[in-house]
């Protein structure tokens, strides 16, 4: 906790996406507007409900989350694990204004409350998430950051032919939602009108306010124009449309086009002549030093564009469609383009003559200070708001000790003392898992571990311990280091712990125990045996497969015992060479499209891997055992594996299929052929 917050007043907030890395507009958004809270004198509780890590997970991707530099800037940092599957799409016309948030977000907040009963107000991010507020106690104030409109956000998606894979919901869902909010912030003007239309809550407008980095200066030339983005539809959608325009008639007298961020692994085969990927930069500056002029060529999306605020902030010229800069009040003709080609048209005309870049420049700037002004006003609004919610919370008058007005009274549970029930809380001496020491504290950690980060060899006493075997080191490291996919010293990431329970401070720490690989030249030893586990696996085992065919079958053997979603039983019918058919049942969303998977049998002291050629449907289920062990799967349907083995031989034993966000475990029983 940073020392300057302990004694200010606390508000927390709660949201589905990680305040660090800014990688994205939503959390630009969410940082900026904790930030606004900090500057307004208040200390951030921020707890990160695990949506984002989940859904990056689901795509075979290491999810960009840095829980470490998020535990730096707030007063206290919660992680809640999203074990409950989010649903991407919907059989109905609408998601139902609840479907995003199960019961986990509300125990936590339900809990906090007990614990943290000094806290004043309570912000969550998103409308989908509103059910957490009716956990709130008496007399906190709640509020809701829109982000955006998602009432029928998604027609904006028929024009390219394509579904959202990101909520969406009617009107009278969203107005419900926004009923459960004493306060609802809205991210720009047009937003702000049409919230107010639905609610009797108080609407405000709150644009992110974005600190000017560079002062305004005419480039002497346009070599690069630039886009910056997160890989989302809008943006997909919309550069795709910029890029085949840009590339046509293109020539080497004419600026080049350099796109970053996340977006970029979501662009192969884009660059060429004209077109050149930067991939994801740690620092914004790096991005713009690069860019003379930015571009927002967007043609679908809600909310407010962060990267034309972010852009006119580090004082480059921005040219864009209407909808790239919604939210900014544009009048400049190029502020205010038609579409991708009249994007184009207006970038040319400014790189052909000096005069109109000048007045370009000249626009951008008058756009960005009017826009900052509006910002720090409505900030100025809010932060009086909340000042005057906490000093009426705080004044001994009869209204706040809840004489006569019920609605003030902040109640803690029986036996809660606020941070000091925290402190107090018992602790368990015995081993969270099977073999494995207690957990230990970050702060250990900081001096456990990698000598890369200046921290010393590994020791086990202090938050780390190694175990080896079968030709793979594994080192398990209790902290919140959460974004490294793999350490220079330790390895690659493998797994990392998922907390169950709810309802104590330990469940939502931050820190979790995280499983790195490596490869052994001495095989000596079976592979240890890690028991059961309760992990969510990293793209190694499916996508990226770095480590050795050996390693990464004694791998397999460590975690077989790991805790799975789903369990059946498998039946072999047909065997010649190295290639084997197997009928058994898979959870139904695998059964069709295209699920990379892989799949490793683990018999007595070994294992080893075995690759998926094909899944076929099959009309007669012959297997009756399955378990659905998390209880949030589909129904299983029956299908014929097909594999090819590395080695023949009995094969019976435990088949795991591993999918990106999946474990299961067939059972080949002896005679299983």
């Amino acid at each position: 906790m940073p020392l300057d917050q302990a004694e200010k007043p606390a508000i927390l907030v709660l949201a589905p996406m990680p305040a660090a890395p800014v990688s994205a507009g939503n959390r630009r958004r969410l940082a900026a507007t904790c930030e606004a809270l900090t500057r307004g004198g208040f200390a951030i509780d921020l707890a990160y409900y695990a949506h984002e890590d989940q859904i990056y997970r689901r795509f075979g991707q290491h999810p960009p989350t840095d829980l470490v530099e998020m535990e730096r800037t707030f007063r206290s940092v919660f992680l809640i694990e999203a074990r409950t599957v989010i649903p991407l799409k919907t059989r109905s016309t609408a998601f139902g204004i609840d479907e995003w948030c199960p019961d986990e977000v509300g125990n936590f907040v339900a809990w906090y409350g007990s614990a943290y009963p000094e806290t004043g107000a309570v912000l969550v991010n998103y409308v989908f998430l509103s059910r957490a507020l009716e956990r709130v106690p008496p007399g906190v104030l709640r509020l809701i950051d829109t982000h955006d409109r998602f009432a029928g956000r998604q027609t904006q998606y028929r024009p390219f032919r394509a579904e959202p894979n990101f909520f969406y919901t009617d009107a009278a869902g969203e107005a419900a939602g926004l009923a459960r909010a004493d306060i609802v912030l809205a991210i720009q003007a047009a937003e702000a009108g049409y919230f107010a239309s639905l609610t009797d809550s108080r609407v405000l407008l709150l644009p992110p306010h974005f600190p000017a980095q560079r002062p305004f200066a005419v480039p002497e030339r346009v070599a690069r124009i630039g886009f910056l983005g997160h890989g989302n539809d809008p943006n997909l959608f919309s550069i795709g449309r910029f890029i085949r325009a840009w590339r046509d008639g293109w020539t080497p007298d004419r600026p080049e086009l350099v796109i970053a961020g996340e977006i970029c692994r979501s662009l192969p085969g884009v660059e060429g002549p004209g077109v050149r990927l930067l991939g994801y930069l740690d620092r914004l500056e790096d991005f713009y030093a690069q860019a003379d002029l930015v571009v927002a060529p967007m043609l679908m999306g809600s909310g407010l564009k962060m990267k034309v605020g972010e852009a006119l902030s580090f004082g480059r010229p921005v040219i864009g469609t209407e909808i790239g800069l919604e939210g900014f009040e544009p009048v400049e003709p190029a502020h205010r383009c038609r579409d991708a080609e009249a994007v184009k048209a207006a970038v040319l005309a400014v790189a052909a003559d000096a005069e109109a870049l000048a007045r370009l420049t000249r626009a951008s700037e008058a756009l960005f200070t009017r826009y900052a002004a509006t910002a720090l006003t409505a900030e100025a609004e809010l932060i009086g708001l909340l000042r005057a919610h906490e000093r009426e919370r705080m004044s001994p008058s009869p209204r706040t000790r809840g004489e006569g007005r019920d609605d003030l009274v902040v109640g803690a549970t029986s036996g809660s003392e606020g941070e000091g029930a925290i402190q107090v809380e018992t602790r368990s001496s015995a081993p969270p898992h099977l073999r494995l020491p207690p957990r230990f504290g970050d702060d250990g950690v900081a001096e456990a571990l990698s000598p890369r980060a200046g921290r010393g060899d590994a020791n086990p006493d202090v938050g780390s311990f190694v175990v080896r075997g079968g030709g793979v080191v594994l080192t398990c490291e209790t902290s919140a280091r959460s974004r490294p996919a793999a350490d220079p010293d330790l390895g690659v990431l493998v797994a990392t712990e998922r907390r169950p329970g709810h309802g104590t401070a330990a469940v939502y720490a931050p820190q979790r125990q995280r499983w790195f690989a490596r490869a052994e030249a001495a095989a000596d030893g079976a592979a240890p045996d890690l028991g059961p586990l309760d992990v969510a696996l990293s793209p190694e085992w499916v996508r990226d497969r770095t480590l050795p065919p050996a390693t990464r079958a004694a791998l397999a053997r460590a975690f077989a015992r790991m805790q799975a979603d789903w369990e059946t039983e498998g039946r072999i019918v047909g065997c010649a060479g190295d290639r084997l058919e197997i009928e058994t049942l898979l959870p139904g969303v695998l059964v069709n499209g295209t699920h990379p998977a892989a799949a490793f049998l683990v018999a007595g002291e070994g294992a080893s891997e075995w690759r998926l050629e094909r899944v076929t449907p099959l009309h007669r289920r012959r297997i009756d055992t399955y378990a659905n062990l998390t209880g949030r799967l589909p129904a299983p349907l029956p299908v014929s594996l097909s594999f090819r083995a590395a080695a023949t031989g009995p094969a019976n034993g435990c088949l795991l299929f591993l999918t990106d966000d999946g474990i299961g475990r067939i059972i080949l029983p002896e005679g299983a052929a």
